[in-house]
C-alpha cells in the first residue's frame, strides 16, 4: 500500500490530503483570509508560509513524513505539455518560480511537493495541469493567422473521469474515444481520442458554451464594436468574458440552484437561461462528435453542475443518440492528483519529464 501526500494550493486556500492507495485518509481545506495573504507582495512569497501550514496540519494528525511514499502537487501555469504525471525537476521549478505563463497559486503546487519530498528522497509529481495541450494541428486554426486556438481546460478532472468511464466500459483509456464535459464555473468540452484530448474549447478565455460566470463564444463583430465603443475599460471587458459573464450577467448569480428557485417561482427569464446553457453544451457535444466521425464509446458529464439531475436530463435528451452517457458529479481534484501519482508508483505509467 502506498501513502501519497497531496498538496493543492488555491487562490484563497491550501488543500491537502493523504491517500492510502485509492482511499482517502483525510482531506482538509484550509482557508486563508485577505489580511493573511496581503502580507505577501507576490504569490511566490507565500511558499514558506504555505509549507508551514501543511506541516502544522500533519503534526496535528500525528503523521510523520517518513511514512509517505510520494508527494503530488497541483500543476501550475507551465509551458504547454502533453497530459500525464510529471516528475518535478529543476526546469519545472524554475518555470514555476518565474511564472512562465503567469502567476497563480497553483504554481506553488510543484514547488511545495518537491520541498516535502526532496529531504526524504521520495518522488515529487504534478498531474495534468490546465496547460495540457494535445490538440491536433488542424484544431489550432482559428481563421485569423494572428490568432491560434489554445488548449486551456479542466484537464485534471477531464482525464480522471475519462478513466472512470473507461473502467466502466472495461477498456483502457488509451483505446477508446470519449467526449468529456466539465461543467462548473467554467465549462470545457473535450474530444478524448485514444487517450489524448485532440480538441477542446478554451474554457478560460471565451470559447464554447456560456457558463455560470463566463460568456463563452460570442458574435465576433458585435464584440469588436463593444470593445471599440469606449464604454468599458480593458479590465471591465475581461470581466465580462470571465467572471461576470454568463448567468451572472443575465441573472446576477453563478449558482444554478438559485436559477432553479427562480424558475420554480415562475421566472421565465431564468427558465430560458437554464435551458439555453444546456442547449449550448449539447450543441458543443454534437460538434465534437464530428471530430470523432461518430466513433464514440461514451459521453462523460462531470463537474458541479452535474449534481442537477434536471439539467443533466436536458442534455441527455439532446445527445443520447450519439453515445452512452456517464455522469460523475463534482470534481475530486485531490483524488485525481493522488491517482496520477499512484499509477506511476504501481508501474502502470512512467513519469514524464518536463523540458
Amino acid at each position: 500500500m502506498y501513502k501519497i501526500l497531496v498538496i493543492n494550493p488555491g487562490s484563497t486556500s491550501t488543500k491537502s490530503a493523504l491517500f492510502d492507495d485509492e482511499s482517502s485518509v483525510f482531506n482538509i481545506n484550509i482557508s486563508h483570509s485577505p489580511p493573511e495573504l496581503a502580507k505577501f507582495p507576490e504569490i511566490i512569497d507565500q511558499f514558506t508560509w504555505r509549507c508551514e501550514v501543511i506541516k502544522s496540519m500533519l503534526n496535528e494528525r500525528g503523521i510523520t513524513l517518513n511514512s509517505i511514499d510520494a508527494v503530488v502537487g497541483r500543476g501550475g501555469l507551465l509551458n504547454a505539455i502533453p497530459g500525464g504525471t510529471y516528475s518535478v525537476n529543476e526546469k519545472m521549478m524554475s518555470d514555476l518560480r518565474r511564472g512562465v505563463q503567469g502567476e497563480h497559486a497553483s504554481n506553488l503546487g510543484g514547488l511545495m511537493a518537491y520541498e516535502f519530498a526532496s529531504s526524504l528522497e521520495i518522488p515529487a509529481f504534478i498531474v495534468d495541469p490546465v496547460v495540457v495541450d494535445e490538440l491536433d494541428e488542424v484544431a489550432r486554426i482559428s481563421g485569423i493567422p494572428d490568432i491560434k486556438r489554445r488548449s486551456i481546460f479542466h484537464a485534471l478532472n477531464q482525464k480522471q473521469v475519462a478513466r472512470l468511464a473507461a473502467r466502466e466500459l472495461k477498456k483502457s483509456y488509451d483505446e477508446i474515444n470519449l467526449i468529456v464535459v466539465h461543467m462548473g464555473g467554467g465549462i470545457s468540452v473535450g474530444v478524448h481520442k485514444k487517450g489524448k484530448v485532440v480538441d477542446v474549447n478554451n474554457a478560460l478565455n471565451g470559447e464554447g458554451p456560456f457558463t455560470p460566470e463566463r460568456s463563452g463564444s460570442l458574435p465576433v463583430w458585435d464584440l469588436v464594436k463593444l470593445v471599440l465603443s469606449g464604454k468599458y475599460t480593458r479590465d471591465e471587458l475581461k470581466k465580462k468574458i470571465t467572471g461576470k459573464g454568463g448567468l451572472v450577467a443575465y441573472l446576477g448569480t453563478n449558482d444554478l440552484r438559485e436559477v432553479r428557485e427562480k424558475m420554480n417561482r415562475g421566472n421565465e427569464k431564468a427558465k430560458l437561461l437554464y435551458e439555453a446553457m444546456a442547449y449550448q453544451i449539447s450543441k458543443e457535444i454534437g460538434a465534437c462528435a464530428t471530430v470523432l466521425r461518430g466513433d464514440i464509446q461514451g459521453i462523460v458529464l462531470s463537474g458541479g453542475l452535474a449534481h442537477d439531475n434536471a439539467f443533466i436530463e436536458l442534455i441527455r435528451r439532446s445527445v443520447n443518440f450519439i453515445a452512452k452517457i456517464f455522469v460523475f458529479p463534482g470534481g475530486d481534484e485531490m483524488k485525481a492528483l493522488a491517482m496520477g501519482a499512484l499509477r506511476v508508483l504501481r508501474g502502470e505509467e512512467r513519469a514524464k519529464v518536463y523540458k
